[in-house]
């Protein structure tokens, strides 16, 4: 038995740590460490209610306080952190280590869609670390579906691994999102967001594993990002407006896409206005520059987007706009689609698309139709502006070609292939 002395001694030493934890910093913040809250770093042991205590304390702090995650796994389900908080600097939740979802598909966050949400927060910053969705046993659940056309419900549709939701002005900051089982990083409903330098990584075969997508927000900016998934690298949703993309890499994956839109997804009017994408990168993905509207009646419209100085490296649709957009066929119809239109629909989507911009777009197409508009019969498009395109067929036997289908619209500058109007 160790003496009273060493007892009273390690107690002492025991409540200093626990007092140090949570000593303000320099600058007023105080750290709430998960560790201290019983998370624990060997990726088996549930951490989630650590995690949720740690977040009530620095949330309910009146100063700028931080989560802090070590290094270290920690197995994570479900979780909502949410505000609003006191702090009047804000929180930020720091991660220094990799975050799993819990093992297989169906657990708890299988109703939300959501593993990992920050609800109702304003002044947040979420950064680093590494957040595994482990999405593999999913993606082969939904394989072995479409294999043996089983009916849809039978997998689950999966979890998004990060999801910022009806929040102000936030930073998410140097985040690496692996094998997320749907999404990536959802930011829904919010205004003023800044993501910059996430990396989402996936197989080039798993479904709908997006990288970056932004729903019914404004204000939202997405900047360094490196994006390796089975989907679009960003999705732009309905309901967005002064949106700024600017330095994505994205392949593999189905470029950076407006739409889709007209899914009734209910909203009366679906609409994506205000949008830059700039300075982008696309290595070996099935499509660069894409906006893709479902062939229905649903009212809506697209306007005011500018795609500029992109690098197009074996794309299969280095310029697309695809307002026929039905992946899984059974949209009724017939004739032949672009990329991703299995099947074209008889009717005309009622999504209005101008004023739509390509300025320096270069590089080679892996398909002979380097530009290609296929607009709606309905609801044609207009204002489409061609400047300094320079598109190549990577094949040595064909020349690169553009194909129009109800749009109009300019080209100035070296446009290559000659523009369609």
């Amino acid at each position: 038995m160790a003496p009273i002395g060493a007892k009273k001694v390690l107690s002492l030493l025991v409540q200093l740590h626990v007092a140090l934890l949570f000593l303000p910093e320099p600058g007023g913040a105080a750290v709430y460490n998960v560790v201290r809250y019983g998370a624990r770093a060997d990726g088996a042991s549930d951490s989630t209610q650590p995690f949720l205590r740690a977040w009530a304390d620095a949330c309910r702090s009146p100063r700028p306080a931080t989560v802090y995650v070590p290094p270290g796994r920690y197995l994570v389900g479900h979780v909502t952190f949410v505000g609003p908080c006191g702090s009047r600097g804000g929180v930020t939740f720091y991660n220094a280590g990799t975050v799993v979802a819990p093992a297989g598909y169906g657990w708890d966050g299988a109703a939300t869609g959501r593993w990992i949400t920050f609800e109702s927060v304003q002044g947040l910053t979420v950064s680093g670390g590494t957040l595994d969705g482990r999405g593999e046993a999913l993606w082969a659940c939904k394989q072995k579906q479409k294999q043996q056309k089983q009916p849809r419900g039978h997998c689950p549709t999966g979890t998004s691994s990060l999801t910022i939701s009806n929040s102000m002005d936030v930073v998410v900051d140097g985040v690496t999102s692996v094998n997320s089982e749907l999404f990536h990083v959802v930011v829904i409903q919010c205004r003023g967001v800044t993501v910059r330098r996430v990396t989402a990584e996936a197989p080039a075969d798993s479904p709908n594993t997006d990288g970056i997508h932004i729903h019914k927000s404004m204000d939202v900016a997405v900047y360094d990002a490196k994006i390796r998934t089975g989907d679009d690298c960003v999705s732009v949703g309905p309901g967005n407006s002064n949106l700024w993309i600017e330095r994505v890499a994205c392949g593999p994956g189905h470029g950076i896409s407006i739409g889709s839109l007209g899914k009734q997804q209910g909203m009366a009017v679906e609409a994506v206005q205000n949008v830059t994408v700039k300075t982008t990168w696309f290595t070996g993905t099935t499509n660069g520059l894409r906006i893709k509207t479902w062939g229905n009646s649903k009212r809506g419209y697209v306007r005011g987007v500018t795609f500029s100085d992109s690098t197009m490296s074996g794309v299969d649709n280095p310029i697309i706009i695809d307002q026929n957009y039905c992946p899984d066929g059974g949209c009724g119809g017939g004739g032949g689609g672009g990329s991703g239109s299995v099947k074209r629909s008889s009717s005309c989507s009622g999504i209005k698309i101008s004023d739509v911009e390509y300025v320096n777009v270069r590089g080679s197409s892996s398909t002979p139709v380097a530009v290609s508009f296929d607009c709606s019969r309905s609801n044609p498009c207009s204002g489409i502006t061609l400047r300094d395109v320079r598109l190549t067929y990577q094949s040595s036997m064909q020349v690169a070609r553009s194909s129009c289908r109800n749009a109009r619209g300019t080209a100035s500058g070296l446009v290559v292939p000659p523009s369609c109007f």
